[in-house]
């Protein structure tokens, strides 16, 4: 892993010609810095948000265990794709990212077009079906704050029923839909006070807890107990931790926004990378934090069939419990533990509005080259230079796509699993190109992995593979249509529907990311002569086209 030793300038005017090497001009302010980016992505990781809403899961399927160790398995295999993804990034620093990526990376193969369909929507669906997720997820952990400020499940409290919870959600999406409206200087300090917010967050709640809590787990039960004895059938301590990393992948997912957030990026194809790689890190370790701090609350096995039944006061809300528990335990009411709550309810309000962020600039970028319906009408930008209507595009699907759990939370939760393994394709897409068709023709920007790109790369590709496949399989024995995972129905029902849009039509007049600008690149100061050499062939191959 290497820097390029040509030092940053901080020039705008390089940031806006790189752009326009790559084939776009500057229409997006350029005001962020650094730390700016990094925030957008460390505030849609937000281990607040993914382990609170999934620790459910991570306790039913595989138990403490599979949180602590598992947390690291998925971490490390998430900073192998995170470290792929951030070379990609400095070689190509525009808004559209992964789909861009695939269609440079597989340049010379006639599958480029295709390759960046697929990355494309597997992308931009994922990425809304993620915010419809986190953004309902604050819904209803809304549900359980006023639930138990009202005395709780056994206590009278109220109970919002699932019409209030999705006006809740609905709410909650236009006032991200309005925040994301103002200027990208707003942006800036918002996602740098949810950055602080989530960092000093965790640190209160994985102090206080255990120091609050009467009882406390062993070490032994945090780090070796698997939770094989469950009501879902499953025995198997090895199937049980697979099972249970779906909490973890679940978490550790959003990084790319550093991607798509850098046509507004200053020192862009360092800045993205460097966003990327240290939100992940970050994350990884602050997250430990939390699981940790949380789990040593829950104070034995015997716990965990209460923390998830639906009649306790939280009403089944596992970590609402804990915390409710802890604070009623030490001083005769569980106020301290709603507070808590409401610290971890404002990291996800965060987090849904950095989502949207995301979600409008990969939208912003798709319809710039033409891939979505009406792709005029989303590409256009307002005098703040914000893409306003791809804004409120994102956050109208995102509404509508928790419109399932009116009728059913089975079937929004098939819709929420797209967030996480059509996301994961997506990333794994471009690498997978850059390890195959690309890599004698990939030329790697300031950052690059050196001779460990391919390994790295493979690595990446093959655990996005398996965590695919794990993420597939039946969570519950016996299958019923109530016990049945979704995840492949959903995946399998996206992929038919973009396979089935690309034959019928947009082979025809899809043809990859368009260039607004068709120039010869200037030369970089400093080359190498095998760089040098690899320009001159391509534009010997490719004239008139760019060298990207």
């Amino acid at each position: 892993m290497t820097w390029n030793k040509q030092p940053a300038t901080g020039d705008a005017a390089d940031d806006h010609g790189r752009l326009r090497e790559l084939g776009y001009k500057q229409e997006l302010r350029r005001n962020l810095s650094v730390v700016s980016n990094f925030s957008i992505s460390f505030t849609i990781l937000s281990v607040l948000t993914g382990v609170t809403t999934l620790y459910n899961t991570g306790l039913a399927f595989g138990g403490p265990a599979t949180m602590t160790l598992g947390w690291f398995v998925a971490g490390a295999f998430t900073m192998a794709i995170g470290l792929s993804m951030a070379e990609i990034c400095s070689a190509f620093p525009t808004s559209g990212g992964l789909y861009f990526w695939s269609a440079r990376l597989s340049a010379h193969h006639r599958l480029s077009p295709f390759a960046s369909w697929i990355t494309g929507w597997f992308n931009i669906v994922g990425q809304w079906a993620g915010t419809a997720s986190v953004d309902f997820s604050l819904a209803q952990l809304i549900q359980v704050i006023v639930l138990l400020s009202t005395g709780g499940k056994n206590g009278g409290g109220y109970l919002a029923s699932k019409y209030v919870v999705f006006a809740f959600h609905a709410g909650i999406l236009l006032s991200h839909a309005i925040i994301n409206s103002l200027p990208i200087a707003w942006l800036s300090f918002f996602g740098q006070f949810a950055t602080a917010w989530n960092m000093l967050g965790v640190f209160v709640l994985m102090i206080a807890i255990p120091v609050v809590a009467t009882e406390r787990a062993t070490a032994r039960f945090v780090f070796t107990h698997f939770n094989t004895e469950n009501s879902a059938g499953i025995h198997s301590n090895l199937y049980i931790f697979v099972l249970g990393l779906l909490m973890s992948q679940y978490t550790l997912t959003g990084y790319d926004a550093s991607a798509h957030m850098t046509e507004e990026t200053k020192n862009a194809d360092r800045s993205g990378p460097l966003g990327i790689i240290s939100a992940i890190g970050i994350s990884i370790v602050v997250g430990w934090g939390y699981i940790l701090g949380i789990t040593f609350a829950v104070a034995g096995k015997d716990n965990i069939p209460y923390l998830l039944s639906p009649e306790n006061d939280a009403g089944g809300y596992a970590i609402a419990e804990v915390l409710y528990l802890a604070f009623k335990g030490r001083y005769g009411n569980g106020a301290g533990g709603i507070i808590c709550l409401g610290i971890v309810a404002v990291a996800i309000y965060f987090c849904g509005m950095s989502s949207v962020t995301s979600n409008s600039r990969m939208t912003y970028a798709f319809s710039r080259d033409g891939a979505m319906p009406l792709s005029s009408v989303w590409h256009k930008v307002n005098k703040q230079q914000v893409p306003i209507n791809a804004v409120w595009l994102s956050a109208f699907i995102s509404l509508c796509m928790a419109l399932p759990s009116l009728g059913s939370l089975v079937a929004f939760q098939a819709m929420a699993s797209v967030a996480t393994t059509a996301v994961c394709i997506a990333y794994a897409l471009p690498i997978l190109f850059r390890v195959t068709l690309g890599r004698n023709h990939f030329v790697p920007g300031p950052f690059s992995l050196g001779r460990y790109g391919l390994l790295v790369g493979w690595i990446a590709v093959l655990w996005v593979a398996t965590v695919t496949v794990l993420f597939s399989l039946p969570v519950s024995y016996p299958v019923t249509k109530d016990t049945i995972n979704y995840t492949p129905v959903a995946v399998g029902g996206l992929f038919t529907l973009v396979m089935s849009s690309w034959i019928i039509s947009a082979r025809h007049w899809f043809k990859g990311p368009i260039p607004e600008l068709v120039i010869d690149p200037p030369q970089p100061q400093a080359q190498t002569p095998g760089v040098k050499k690899l320009r001159q062939k391509y534009f010997k191959q490719n004239p008139g086209q760019l060298l990207l």
